[in-house]
């Protein structure tokens, strides 16, 4: 059987020759993202501004009507519920947002969940209330806080991993290319209004190990090729770096679109923002990995010769002493 070959072998792109633009229009997406994320917000969901989650089960059917019963809880007026399956097929979660005045008068926050559960069971005499939890402001908050600082450190600690891996200009060009990555990612949310919780959280977390895996595998080839030609300019290094990395690269971002796009047209709207977060992140994790963070190892004075031991004279003697010199 053939090999499928989408990248020719001995490609030779000069990727280097566009770094100016690109990064001219990616500083310039990173602003966009960041002032609409200021200025318009994100659309929080009930995980960060607080809300009540109701588990039902359908006895005796297979199947929890999912379908119906976004429709008749949304004619009661409380907004669209978010409806999950869990467990068992006939198992669901209803997660709602509290309405407003609910932090004065907790009494509304009861009166919508009985409401619910009089429309569930009005329309579904077999279905089982197992619980109502409810998720306070407070609480909220601080999962806010938590979901952001896990995202703030995982980008420290990766970037130190890579500094020490390999060296400072490579830690700092990693962190920038995850900063690109998770900005334009929050800028899409902002613009979209998609809700924002802690799904999207981890499928921020999901880009973040994503863009890392692709840039170590180029900075991995970059280091090796430092060693190999050591006269060799710069930008015809990381050009020749990701040309040898290039099919890799494309094959893997391919195949984990081909699971991510079906389940994009197809799949169930709770999952929706997730699928669509991490769809993004495999563009621009990919491009930031080549545009973002190789050609900044030309403006942080990285030399073909940079990182090869000097030789100092005592070596030289040493050399010279068991005569290999």
């Amino acid at each position: 059987m053939k090999l499928l070959k989408l990248v020719p072998d001995h490609t030779n792109i000069h990727f280097l020759k566009w770094r100016v633009p690109f990064y001219a229009i990616s500083l310039l997406l990173i602003a966009a993202s960041w002032g609409l994320v200021l200025t318009k917000g994100l659309n929080l969901g009930v995980d960060f501004v607080g809300g009540q989650m109701i588990r039902v089960t359908f006895v005796g059917k297979p199947d929890a009507p999912v379908a119906s019963m976004r429709d008749e809880i949304a004619a009661l007026g409380y907004g669209d519920p978010i409806i999950q399956r869990f467990g068992q097929p006939n198992e669901a979660s209803i997660r709602m947002k509290l309405p407003e005045g609910s932090d004065e008068r907790p009494d509304l926050a009861n009166t919508m969940s009985q409401r619910i559960t009089s429309a569930l069971k009005t329309a579904h005499p077999e279905v089982r209330i197992d619980g109502v939890d409810s998720v306070s402001g407070k609480v909220s908050g601080e999962l806010f806080q938590t979901g952001l600082l896990s995202l703030l450190f995982a980008m420290i600690a990766i970037s130190i991993y890579i500094w020490v891996r390999f060296e400072w200009q490579f830690g700092v060009g990693g962190l920038f290319a995850l900063f690109h990555d998770v900005s334009l990612t929050l800028g899409m949310f902002a613009l979209t209004q998609l809700e924002f919780d802690l799904n999207i959280v981890a499928a921020i977390l999901t880009i973040i190990g994503y863009s890392l895996n692709d840039t170590i595998v180029i900075y991995d080839r970059i280091r090796e090729n430092l060693k190999k030609f050591r006269k060799m300019p710069l930008p015809e290094l990381l050009d020749l770096s990701v040309n040898e990395t290039l099919a890799r690269t494309v094959m893997t971002s391919l195949t984990v679109l081909i699971a991510l796009i079906p389940l994009l047209l197809f799949g169930p709207a709770s999952l929706f923002g997730l699928t669509a977060a991490i769809t993004l992140g495999i563009f621009v994790g990919t491009y930031s990995s080549i545009y973002m963070a190789a050609p900044l190892l030309i403006w942080f004075g990285v030399r073909s010769d940079s990182f090869v031991p000097t030789d100092t004279g005592r070596d030289q003697a040493e050399r010279t002493a068991r005569g290999e010199a």
